[in-house]
């Protein structure tokens, strides 16, 4: 398993469309094991241009799960057992904002997690562990996804507050105007625990949140139909194949442990006495923390 001296493998977990990258080799559909259960579908591994890539399609090929379904255990301890370093996560979502119209991608920098129905921890009885999610991403990685966008002439938003909601129903209109009273910028279903996991076990994360639509707050929500909203899915999807394109050769350049912590986000967190820890739940995180319970 890769840690943070490990040579930089870029994971992408998005939509089936995300993956169909030019230029893409070595291309491989692959499952990765896990103790959590099993993952929303087989890895697909690949190279570009001498970049190693790792692509989970977050809700299966064909969109088969839910989110509320989602195994975000499996998910995450899957892409580190395949060697990933750093994950950019893409994924669809409502506006919240006027000025945030369809189209638009947000680089997203903060969560608010109203999601109740899912596991949100590796870290369990027996076994414990408390990680920092006051900055829940990885600035380094976002900043390569900003140059990146840049260079490719993608027009993105960087910073944004991303509310995660349970689903799978939309939000009534008025959670829509609340969530507007609270600042977040736009709203999804996917993001959460997923950038908790990725924080736990040791991996950077960054977050892409592609504008699909206005959420119902918004007047003109009822003129919107299913047609305009899959037309921009599909244009979406084709701007984040550019975008996974041009982000590749800023992951590569990475030579030591990210600087903003994240390969190292479990240094001080478990707190369980090395005595008392469960054994089965120390075997079933080799992948996630042996970096620290393999030295203690």
């Amino acid at each position: 398993m890769a840690d943070g001296n490990s040579a930089p493998v870029l994971g992408i977990i998005g939509g089936s469309g995300v993956y169909d990258v030019d230029g893409l080799t070595n291309k491989q559909w692959r499952r990765v094991d896990s103790p959590f259960g099993a993952a929303s579908d087989e890895l697909l591994f690949g190279e570009l241009d001498g970049q190693k890539l790792v692509f989970l399609p977050r809700h299966g090929r064909g969109h088969r799960i839910p989110p509320s379904e989602l195994n975000f255990r499996a998910n995450i301890d899957a892409m580190k057992r395949a060697g990933v370093t750093e994950i950019v996560s893409v994924s669809a979502v409502g506006s919240l904002k006027e000025e945030l119209a369809p189209g638009t991608f947000v680089i997203v920098d903060q969560f608010i997690d109203r999601t109740f129905a899912r596991v949100k921890s590796f870290f369990t009885t027996g076994l414990v562990a408390h990680v920092s999610m006051a900055h829940p991403v990885c600035t380094r990685l976002g900043d390569i996804i900003e140059h990146a966008a840049e260079a490719a002439g993608i027009a993105t938003v960087r910073g944004g507050t991303y509310l995660v909601m349970e689903g799978p129903q939309f939000s009534t209109k008025a959670e829509s105007l609340l969530y507007r009273q609270w600042g977040c910028d736009v709203i999804g279903m996917t993001n959460m625990p997923e950038a908790k996991l990725a924080r736990e076990a040791e991996l950077c994360y960054a977050s892409v949140a592609m504008v699909t639509d206005y959420d119902c707050w918004h007047p003109d929500h009822d003129a919107v139909t299913v047609e305009q909203v899959v037309k921009v899915l599909l244009a979406n999807a084709d701007t984040a194949r550019s975008l996974v394109k041009a982000i590749a050769p800023g992951v590569t350049g990475r030579k030591a442990p990210c600087a903003c912590g994240c390969h190292t986000a479990l240094e001080y967190a478990v707190i369980t006495h090395g005595e008392v820890r469960d054994p089965q739940t120390v075997r079933d995180l080799d992948a996630v923390a042996g970096r620290v319970l393999n030295r203690s």
